[in-house]
């Protein structure tokens, strides 16, 4: 099974495309689609829409887990994140793609093991569980690795809600 897991943002949206055979999982690609912040919003969604339509089409993954919006204190940030999420959906819909809609929790209990762990553990975790040289970077790329191998693992198990077009 091919994964690709998205943590959602206009600034940096971080991808990871993992696969799944068995118990045994293994990173294809990752990175992060980045805009500029002197292009309007308009213009950031449509590069992260094309860039998430273009993983899809290019990789063809059997489902898209894209985090769920965790509110905080600042309202701007929620809503633009918010807004990079309609997209996202959006792409994996028009490809015709399953996905799961996960929690900040369930990721770092899918990861790590705790749901209140640090952003530091589910890096080191999922650096050690995708048998990566490096720590992945951005914290955005490491974010979407972590939401691909909760996908991978949820959608095994049925856990989770699943969207299909």
């Amino acid at each position: 099974m091919l994964v690709l897991g998205i943590d959602p943002g206009t600034a940096i949206c971080g991808y990871g495309i993992i696969r799944q055979d068995g118990n045994h999982i293994k990173a294809v690609k990752y990175g992060a689609i980045q805009t500029s912040p002197k292009d309007g919003v308009e213009v950031r969604l449509q590069v992260v829409f094309q860039g998430v339509d273009q993983l899809i089409k290019e990789y063809k993954p059997d489902i898209v887990g894209v985090e769920q919006l965790f509110f905080n204190k600042n309202v701007t940030t929620a809503m633009t994140v918010g807004q990079a999420r309609g997209v996202i959906l959006l792409a994996a819909a028009q490809n015709d793609t399953r996905i799961l809609e996960i929690t900040p929790l369930q990721v770092k209990q899918a990861v790590v093991g705790y749901g209140k762990a640090t952003k530091e553990q589910v890096i080191y975790m999922t650096q050690k569980l995708l048998c990566l040289p490096d720590k992945p970077h951005p914290d955005d790329v490491a974010d979407a690795l972590a939401v691909a191998i909760c996908t991978a693992h949820s959608s095994m198990l049925g856990r989770l809600r699943e969207y299909r077009r």
